[in-house]
């Protein structure tokens, strides 16, 4: 493999682990990776982390990158799981080959047997409780079980019977003999199978007995022909293990397991736990509730998977648990959705304006870019009359300092559209409130016409009060309060959920060209934001947008600590 170009000073510290590994040809097979989800829930940013890491790998490197279902727990493992994860995995522009940990079983139970009738394994009676009390502390090492010399011939015996079943959940485990007086606590005889009485969702009642994770996992990535087994930095203290099996199954040319940062995001939360804990208190409307960080959620926030290619490729590899702000992957989107959404004139907060001298009965086409930063997108037609919308927040009656739009006697520049200048402020008898504003125009100041006589402070967009489409507007925000601060022994979740977390717009009005948007269609709503077509557009009777992300975020970007 001396042919590869040299780029180790661009290369990260796993790039480099790989690349010497080749050099060295530690493998007579090319560079395999994999993502082994359990599937007992959604992906989120941080899966999408690891997925593309794993994945980027292997492409760089001419290798392949496996998707593995690690399904040994039968009580959590469900197939709408499955799918979902494959749905995420595809979205993201991926196509890998896919395995189940399942198809496995025989090995892996043979694998087992294997290492009692070397003396390495042995059936421990002890209880849950007992072999937690055994185990020792950090300071202290682990006391052997009673049952740790068991003959391998009687170890075998007992192992049989676990998997015909005639022992009760949790009365036996098959541990690993290796050092109950390890400093690793990993190594002080971990449990290797443990007894389950519950039907799988794939292999139905074959099984009573299943596999740890720590001891399929390596046996899974030796079946599949893995090289290196990356994953998050919370497993380093698990490589040993990981070792020790591969060593102990006389594997040749094992696989290696090597480690990376965790990522986290401010203000996100990526514990599967505390997500589904949302989900099930209904605090958000489902696994795909446009504020949380699955993979679902980002997809029907309008997040397209170009934009967390762009931001996992920003963050690099980290070598340590970090945290990066989430104003890294707001400006990823930007810069993604910048040059693609097409344009969209929409009044969030709608008020009339009603040009008095412009010809009542008169509507003018009015050719308008659909992206000032792609000319390739063209123009579109846009309606002009003499009752708009424009938004409230525009105009101010009495203006204080520094309010350059709309206010009596002040002009402005409708976009696209005419100089206009505002005559009176209409109220309401009953409220008091401004009803409509009352304004007049010059028709010399047409866009496009080549007026430029005089200058105007401000441009506001606009739609036709005679041809706007009514529409739902969702504005979403970090899901959590500001000082949200989460506990591991349990969460008030209705004190910690941010109200304003998720705002809903129901009278907005948007320009004609809406009304054919489909549901995944993104745009750019002038001076708001970016926003993709919700599903709920095919059921709500009217376009139904949520809000992608701002247009600015004042914020300084900040990145992780890379290697």
């Amino acid at each position: 493999m001396a042919d590869l170009p040299d780029r180790s000073r661009d290369e990260h510290f796993i790039a480099r682990i790989i690349r010497e590994d080749l050099e060295q040809a530690a493998y007579s097979r090319p560079i395999a990776t994999r993502f082994p989800p359990e599937p007992n829930g959604y992906l989120h940013i941080g899966s999408a982390f690891a997925i593309l890491t794993n994945a980027g790998l292997a492409e760089r490197f001419g290798g392949r990158f496996n998707l593995r279902f690690d399904d040994t727990n039968p009580l959590k493992e469900d197939m709408k799981y499955v799918r979902a994860i494959e749905t995420d995995i595809r979205w993201l522009g991926l196509e890998p080959e896919v395995f189940f940990g399942s198809d496995y079983a025989e090995r892996i139970y043979e694998s087992a047997e294997y290492l009692i009738r070397k003396g390495k394994a042995y059936v421990c009676d002890l209880s849950p409780d007992e072999m937690n009390a055994y185990r020792g502390t950090l300071t202290e090492p682990g006391i052997d079980s009673p049952y740790r010399e068991r003959s391998p011939e009687l170890n075998l015996d007992l192992f049989r019977r676990m998997r015909a079943g005639e022992f009760a959940a949790g009365s036996r485990v098959l541990r690993a003999k290796i050092d109950m007086a390890s400093p690793n606590p990993t190594l002080r005889d971990p449990a290797l199978y443990r007894i389950i009485h519950a039907p799988h969702y794939r292999t139905g009642s074959a099984w009573c007995i299943y596999p740890m994770y720590d001891f399929a996992h390596p046996i899974q990535d030796a079946i599949e022909g893995i090289t290196h087994s990356l994953c998050s930095i919370e497993f380093k203290d698990h490589r040993p293990l990981y070792e020790w099996v591969m060593r102990e199954l006389d594997i040749p040319e094992a696989p290696k397991q090597r480690e990376f940062g965790r990522l986290n995001i401010t203000g996100v939360v990526t514990s599967k736990r505390y997500l589904r804990e949302l989900v099930e208190g209904g605090y958000v409307s489902g696994w795909d509730d446009p504020r949380l960080p699955t993979l679902m959620g980002l997809r029907r926030r309008g997040v397209t998977p170009e934009s967390i290619r762009r931001f996992i490729g920003d963050i690099g590899m980290i070598r340590t648990s970090s945290t990066v702000d989430i104003a890294l992957l707001d400006h990823a989107v930007r810069q993604d959705l910048k040059p693609a959404a097409r344009n969209l004139m929409a009044v969030l907060d709608p008020i009339k304006l009603i040009i008095d001298n412009y010809p009542e009965s008169e509507t003018e086409w009015l050719e308008i870019e659909n992206n000032p930063e792609n000319e390739s997108m063209g123009r579109r037609r846009v309606p002009f009359g003499r009752e708009l919308y424009i938004e409230r927040e525009d105009f101010m009656e009495e203006p204080v300092k520094g309010f350059r739009r709309l206010s009596p006697g002040v002009e402005v520049r409708l976009k696209g559209a005419y100089f206009v200048t505002c005559t009176e402020a209409v109220k309401d008898p009953a409220t008091g409130e401004i009803a409509e504003l009352r304004c007049t125009y010059d028709p010399a100041t047409k866009s496009g016409s080549g007026f430029d006589a005089r200058k105007v402070k401000a441009t506001l967009h606009w739609v036709s009060a005679k041809h706007a489409v009514e529409a739902e507007v969702r504005h979403y925000g970090a899901l959590l309060r500001p000082e949200a601060k989460l506990a591991e022994s349990g969460n008030d979740w209705a004190s910690l959920v941010d109200p304003e977390s998720r705002i809903v717009r129901d009278r907005a009005r948007l320009e004609l060209s809406a009304v054919s948007a489909e549901p995944g269609e993104r745009f750019q709503f002038v001076r708001h934001g970016y926003y993709a077509v919700d599903p709920d557009t095919e059921t709500a009777g009217k376009p139904v947008f949520n809000l992608i992300v701002s247009l600015k975020d004042g914020k300084k970007l900040s990145k992780p600590a890379r290697e």
